[in-house]
């Protein structure tokens, strides 16, 4: 027996070939499978972007909520537009018809005012002419009276003048007798007569004979100034000879003719309607 036979080897025994190849291959397969869960959770880590796809729904719905929240306040803000184009139409219209109806008043305003403002004039000048009508009678019956009471006295207190069978007195009497008679061209009594047709009546009161026509009567007898007249003088318009109108002096400043178809007879103050000339034939 060998003196080492009881001396334990130290020595790690020897591995064979198979053993060797399975040990390697152990190491290979926990590296494959290293790298496997290496890759597993590699690959874990690159599906999370998959799993924050699985959000986009969300997102989606979120979108949709405000888009249609948007679209609804759009619409909503259109509403409010055309309602607001509506009442501004309103309230043109409202204006228009307002103005027309404002227009309308104003004018038949205008109207009525013109309407007044005519009835009252035609109302001013009725009043006019009737004050002048009843300030022309109540003249014509003063004239009248004034010149009867002149006739008198000039009667009384004055001479007779006479010629033939007649008198100024005679005379004057005659032609007051005819005031307020007409006036018809060619008429020489007695309800009416032109102007020579009342002078040749009244002087055939006191048997004087005149010539028919004024321009004849202007020159019948002896021509006197018209600040020397006397009662009885025949007063003529036009020139002598040719006279278009004649009368009868009747004294203050008066006179009686046959004036015209509107006035008839009447008598007159010399400033109505101053003579041309005169004569005298008495």
């Amino acid at each position: 027996m060998s003196p080492n036979a009881h001396i334990t080897s130290h020595r790690k025994p020897r591995r064979t070939a198979t053993q060797s190849w399975v040990v390697r291959t152990g190491v290979a397969g926990g590296v494959l499978s290293t790298l496997a869960v290496a890759g597993a959770g590699s690959a874990t880590a690159v599906e999370k972007p998959t799993e924050a796809t699985m959000e986009m729904p969300a997102i989606n719905a979120t979108i949709s909520s405000s888009i249609a929240q948007s679209a609804a306040a759009t619409q909503q803000t259109a509403f409010g537009y055309q309602e607001s184009a509506q009442q501004d139409k309103a309230d043109d219209t409202a204006k228009d018809a307002s103005k027309q109806a404002k227009d309308e008043a104003q004018r038949i305003a205008d109207a009525a005012e013109k309407k007044a403002a005519a009835e009252k004039e035609k109302r001013e000048q009725d009043e006019a002419r009737a004050s002048r009508a009843t300030e022309r009678k109540s003249l014509g019956v003063k004239s009248a009276t004034d010149s009867s009471d002149e006739a008198s006295s000039a009667a009384s207190s004055s001479s007779s003048k006479s010629t033939g069978s007649g008198s100024s007195a005679t005379l004057i009497s005659f032609l007051q007798a005819q005031l307020g008679k007409a006036y018809v061209m060619g008429a020489t009594g007695s309800s009416s007569y032109d102007c020579s047709g009342l002078v040749m009546s009244a002087y055939n009161q006191i048997g004087i004979s005149l010539p028919r026509v004024s321009q004849d009567q202007s020159t019948a007898g002896t021509q006197v100034g018209l600040s020397n007249l006397q009662p009885g003088d025949i007063l003529y318009w036009g020139s002598a000879g040719s006279a278009y109108h004649v009368a009868v002096y009747v004294g203050g400043g008066k006179f009686i003719g046959a004036q015209n178809p509107s006035a008839g007879v009447v008598e007159r103050d010399l400033s109505y309607d101053m003579p041309t000339g005169a004569v005298r034939v008495m």
